[in-house]
């Protein structure tokens, strides 16, 4: 078996959600938002969410912790689920890649299209497309998490998905175009970042409370796969 710190795995026909691997990116607390940056700064990454079904999703999350499980320390806590699941019943879970480590720049995610033809340096994959993702699998333990990385190496583009135009108006009664205007239509310049995620993602929805159920004491994978995501 490979060594853990090298596992690699391909994610196939994954959902791409928030895409912002085409240069990095920070969260600003001011802005509340992320905006670029360069790679050395601080909590600069390459980074996206994915969903995938149910069942694929079992099967990552089991990958994930059979490496974890292969790394860990006397010390480390067992391995939780990092997956959510979305409304339409699909699970996501986040990769990225840092800008830097130990103050080095890290090689850029490489973009291809589904006939593994390089992208160009500035393409910008957009939320919904469909991908699959080839990431490094890095277990971890620190005093304030711990878990898998999903380490993002490169993206191949199966489905590019048309990108959404942000309008936050609705209509009201006034002006009108019509179509006796003489002049010709002409693109709008596109938005910087040119990403279609919303400033702030929308909060989950509040479920009726459900009675809680005794958790198995048991770790043994199959125990942990039998219950998980079964809501």
């Amino acid at each position: 078996m490979a060594k853990t710190e090298n596992a690699q795995y391909i994610i196939q026909n994954a959902t791409a959600l928030y895409p912002r691997i085409d240069r990095t990116y920070r969260f600003d607390n001011m802005e509340k938002r992320s905006v670029v940056c360069d790679p050395l700064d601080d909590g600069a990454e390459y980074s996206m969410k994915f969903k995938v079904p149910q069942a694929q999703a079992k099967e990552i999350f089991a990958r994930m912790k059979e490496v974890y499980d292969e790394a860990k320390k006397d010390n480390w806590p067992d391995f939780k689920n990092p997956f959510k699941k979305e409304e339409d019943g699909n699970y996501s879970c986040k990769t990225s890649l840092k800008g830097a480590y130990d103050g080095q720049k890290t090689r850029k995610p490489g973009q291809f299209d589904s006939k593994v033809k390089p992208l160009p340096d500035d393409f910008q994959l957009t939320t919904d497309s469909v991908i699959n993702i080839a990431v490094q699998l890095v277990p971890y333990s620190t005093a304030l998490a711990n878990g898998v990385s999903l380490r993002l190496r490169s993206v191949q583009v199966v489905k590019l998905a048309e990108r959404k135009e942000r309008n936050p108006f609705e209509a009201v009664d006034g002006f009108e175009a019509d179509e006796s205007n003489p002049f010709s239509a002409v693109a709008a310049p596109a938005e910087v970042d040119g990403f279609d995620e919303p400033e702030e993602e929308p909060a989950p929805k509040k479920r009726a409370a459900k009675k809680a159920e005794p958790k198995p004491e048991s770790s043994d994978l199959a125990d942990v796969l039998e219950a998980w995501g079964d809501e």
